[in-house]
């Protein structure tokens, strides 16, 4: 038997215990084709965007399972209405913002950004649960919040779910939220992430999640897992599997989607070179470091705001950055194992790599 077969394996039906996380639907699909579970990050799209690309996946990988995943955070507002959000926000913010404008000489963006495309809001996130519901995603993951309703009717229409969390102490809440799998994401993540380092939380919450549900729900780790020695190890801390998101960043499939501006921003970066802003979305969200944080981090510098108020005061301008390419603003949401990324690579590549050099690991440990 494969030394990386684990009881999640066998449940979802996937080759390796390997779940990647990606915003695009070709390196999604590329994941699940390669023996892991893509899982589609969605939570950005309209619902009829969300159905279409869901349906692009399933046409890409027949029947492999993939899931995708939502971000659904408590707080949000009740409609997706900008004019409201827009009511509220500070002069000071509106200044400091423009300022940036200037100061980068940023041209204006041709539309909406990417997180004022919609306000994030139970209206908007009522109707991409609809989306994903009508689908035949075989995985629906919460990257923020698991609402207990929503999962449960994800889980009556045969589909396995999961939370992401980042403490011991929210272990409890998505147990009674009835999830399938818990996926245990450490600081080191990218994106949104909380305060505890990956090796210090993965045991805990494999502990924590066997004393809550008898052993029965399985654990991923999450959290700079970059190479087939941090599967291992993950393995040896109780994890039934892992869930990467960084990592494919640099495969061609993924960079071929990017700013070709932002590329070589990617395989230059250390694991030194990530920092940790709430100048994205209002909450804490791991990001490559650029003058864009630097700027948010300098003394004058107004405290971000809460989300969604802070998707909407940068939203726009996040947009013009990207869609125009503007260096010393691009960056782009990445953990601390982008220090291991060094070239493009395909997924196939990535994934086989993974697969044997925790097969090696794993083999070379004493007493096996």
């Amino acid at each position: 038997m494969s030394a990386l077969r684990t009881p999640v394996v066998d449940q979802l039906g996937i080759e390796h215990p390997i779940f990647g996380f990606a915003h695009d639907i070709t390196t999604v699909a590329a994941i699940t084709n390669a023996g892991g579970i893509g899982v589609y990050g969605a939570t950005r799209r309209f619902p009829h965007e969300i159905a279409d690309e869901l349906a692009e996946i399933r046409r890409l990988v027949g029947d492999r399972p993939f899931g995708v995943d939502l971000v659904l955070p408590d707080g949000m507002p009740e409609h997706n209405s900008r004019a409201d959000i827009e009511r509220h926000i500070p002069d000071e913010h509106r200044a400091f913002v423009a300022g940036l404008i200037d100061k980068y000489d940023v041209p204006d963006p041709s539309g909406p950004g990417m997180r004022t495309r919609f306000i994030r809001s139970a209206e908007i996130e009522s109707d991409q649960l609809e989306a994903v519901m009508a689908s035949d995603v075989d995985l629906f993951a919460c990257g923020i919040g698991a609402p207990r309703p929503a999962v449960e009717r994800a889980r009556e229409l045969g589909k396995t779910t999961a939370a992401l969390i980042g403490s011991p102490r929210h272990v409890r809440r998505a147990l009674e939220a009835g999830v399938d799998i818990i996926v245990a994401q450490g600081y080191d993540a990218g994106a949104h992430t909380g305060p505890i380092g990956t090796f210090t939380l993965i045991p805990q919450i494999v502990d924590a999640v066997a004393d809550g549900s008898d052993g029965r729900v399985p654990v991923l780790a999450a959290g700079g897992v970059a190479t087939g020695r941090h599967i291992a190890a993950a393995l040896a801390m109780g994890a039934q599997g892992v869930w990467l998101g960084t990592t494919w960043l640099t495969t061609t499939e993924h960079a071929a989607h990017l700013h070709p501006k932002l590329v070589p921003k990617l395989l230059a970066a250390g694991s030194a070179d990530t920092v940790v802003t709430r100048s994205e979305s209002g909450k804490t969200f791991r990001q490559i470091r650029s003058a864009w944080s630097d700027e948010w981090d300098a003394p004058d510098a107004p405290e971000p705001l809460r989300m969604p108020y802070q998707d909407v005061l940068v939203g726009d301008l996040l947009g013009a950055i990207d869609e125009h390419g503007v260096e010393p603003l691009l960056h782009s949401g990445a953990g601390q194992g982008i220090g291991y990324a060094s070239e493009l690579r395909p997924v196939a590549d990535v994934m086989d790599d993974l697969v044997s050099e925790a097969t090696r690991a794993i083999d070379g440990l004493p007493g096996r």
